[in-house]
């Protein structure tokens, strides 16, 4: 989408992991080779990382004020990162993180650090899907008051506008 920004830190990650679908196309980056090595998939990795996608399009939904389609048929997040092994580590100025406990990490382990540091900052409940259905593109949202609706004013946010206008038209 235009507009598009990436998410500070981790939450990048995050953000292009649950892009790699688009809900409206159908077209699904983690199908092909160059999208699974964008995020060091093999092939046989893939079914879990379509999980871990869908329960995080999930929480950025709700961390949007939306309930997720389907009624439920995406595991919990918190079920998915319960085997991401994460270890404390701190450096030289004594400033401490999360990280994975085994190198090279795992995509769970990697979106777990990510997570735990953006709610650290702050900024996890940023992290939002876009409202319209047939888009659900995870955005960063940076507005003031984190009230922001949709993944890009001038797309999805247009189409709402108009189609509520043509509706109390008709």
């Amino acid at each position: 989408m235009n507009e598009r920004v990436a998410a500070p830190g981790g939450l990048a990650l995050i953000e292009d992991l649950v892009n790699t679908l688009d809900v409206e196309t159908g077209s699904d980056a983690l199908g092909t080779p160059e999208g699974r090595a964008a995020f060091g998939l093999a092939e046989q990795d893939v079914p879990d990382a379509l999980l871990l996608r869908e329960a995080l399009r999930t929480a950025c939904l709700a961390h949007a004020g939306h309930r997720p389609p389907g009624g439920g048929q995406v595991p919990p997040l918190d079920r998915l990162l319960a085997d991401a092994p994460l270890r404390v580590t701190v450096d030289a100025a004594g400033a401490a993180a999360l990280r994975p406990a085994t190198e090279p990490a795992g995509l769970t382990a990697r979106v777990a650090a990510a997570i735990a540091s953006a709610a650290a900052d702050g900024t996890w409940a940023r992290l939002k899907a876009c409202e319209a259905e047939d888009c659900r593109w995870a955005y960063y949202d940076r507005s003031p008051a984190g009230r922001r609706r949709w993944c890009s004013m001038s797309v999805c946010g247009a189409r709402a506008k108009m189609r509520t206008y043509r509706a109390k038209r008709a």
